[in-house]
C-alpha cells in the first residue's frame, strides 16, 4: 500500500496544479476585460428614440474611451477618480456621436451628436439649425416609420460646416425648433438629438456639455433587438434580433 503513496500524491499535485492554472486564466481574463472596458471600449445600451433614425431603442453599440483622452468621468466611475480635466487629451469633433455624463447629475449617461464647439453661436429657426449665423443645409431623403407609433415622419439629410452627414427626423413643430441663440462658452459643447422633436439635449435642461464630462465616441452597433426585446432571451432571437443593424458605423 505504501508503494501507491507517491503516485497518489503525485495525481493530487498535478489536480491542484491544473485547478490553479484554471483560476489564474480566469483571473487574467477578467483583468483584460476589465482594462478594455475602462481605456478601449465600453459597451453602451440605446433605452429611447432621441437618436433616431440613426440610433434605434435596442440597439448595443461600442464607445471609444481613447478619442477624447481620459476623464474621471470617463475612466470609471467606480474608481471615483478625482482629478480636473483630461488625459492624451483628443478634441471633440463636430458631428460626432459621443457618450457623456449629464452635467446636472453625473451618475447618468446621454448619448447626442456634437453640434456646437467652443465659440459657436448655435440656433433653430423654424426647425432649421443655424451655426454662427449660417444656416445648415438640409434636404428631404424620404421617411421613417416609427414602429411604435406607426407615425410616417420625413427624414432630412443634414451637412454640418466640416462635410459631416447624417439623418434626422422632423415630427412636427415643437418648442425646439425656435430658440434663442446658444453662445458655446470654453471648453464646452453644445449637443443635440437627431431626432429634433424628442430630444432633451443642449436646447434644453442638459445645457453645454464641458469637455471632461465626455466619456467617448460612439463606434459602430455590435449587436441590436427590437424595442422591449430581452437581449440574453436567444430563444426569441428569430424574431426579435435586428441582424440588418450589426456593425453600422457611426
Amino acid at each position: 500500500m505504501s508503494e501507491d503513496a507517491p503516485a497518489n500524491q503525485d495525481s493530487s499535485d498535478k489536480q491542484e496544479n491544473s485547478t490553479w492554472e484554471f483560476i489564474k486564466v480566469i483571473l487574467q481574463a477578467l483583468f483584460l476585460a476589465l482594462i478594455v472596458r475602462t481605456l478601449v471600449f465600453q459597451p453602451f445600451s440605446i433605452p429611447s428614440g432621441s437618436m433616431m433614425p440613426n440610433l434605434l431603442v435596442g440597439d448595443y453599440l461600442f464607445v471609444s474611451k481613447f478619442s477624447y483622452g481620459y476623464s474621471r468621468y470617463s475612466i470609471d466611475s467606480r474608481l471615483d477618480m478625482n482629478f480636473k480635466g483630461r488625459i492624451w487629451e483628443g478634441a471633440p469633433k463636430r458631428g460626432d456621436v459621443a457618450v457623456f455624463k449629464f452635467p446636472p447629475n453625473p451618475k447618468i449617461d446621454y448619448i447626442k451628436r456634437i453640434i456646437g464647439l467652443p465659440g459657436d453661436r448655435i440656433q433653430m429657426i423654424n426647425s432649421v439649425l443655424y451655426i454662427n449665423g449660417v444656416a445648415v443645409k438640409r434636404e428631404v431623403k424620404g421617411k421613417f416609420q416609427d414602429k411604435r407609433t406607426f407615425k410616417t415622419v420625413p427624414v432630412f439629410l443634414e451637412t454640418l460646416p466640416n462635410g459631416v452627414s447624417y439623418k434626422t427626423l422632423d415630427l412636427g413643430y415643437s418648442q425646439g425648433d425656435d430658440t434663442e441663440i446658444f453662445e458655446v462658452p470654453p471648453e464646452h459643447y453644445f449637443m443635440m438629438g437627431d431626432n429634433r422633436d424628442n430630444s432633451l439635449d443642449s436646447r434644453f435642461d442638459v445645457g453645454f456639455v464641458p469637455v471632461e464630462n465626455f466619456v467617448g465616441r460612439a463606434k459602430f452597433v455590435f449587436f441590436s433587438v427590437r424595442d422591449g426585446a430581452h437581449p440574453l432571451a436567444f430563444w426569441n432571437w428569430v424574431n426579435t434580433i435586428r441582424t440588418e443593424r450589426f456593425f453600422t458605423g457611426l
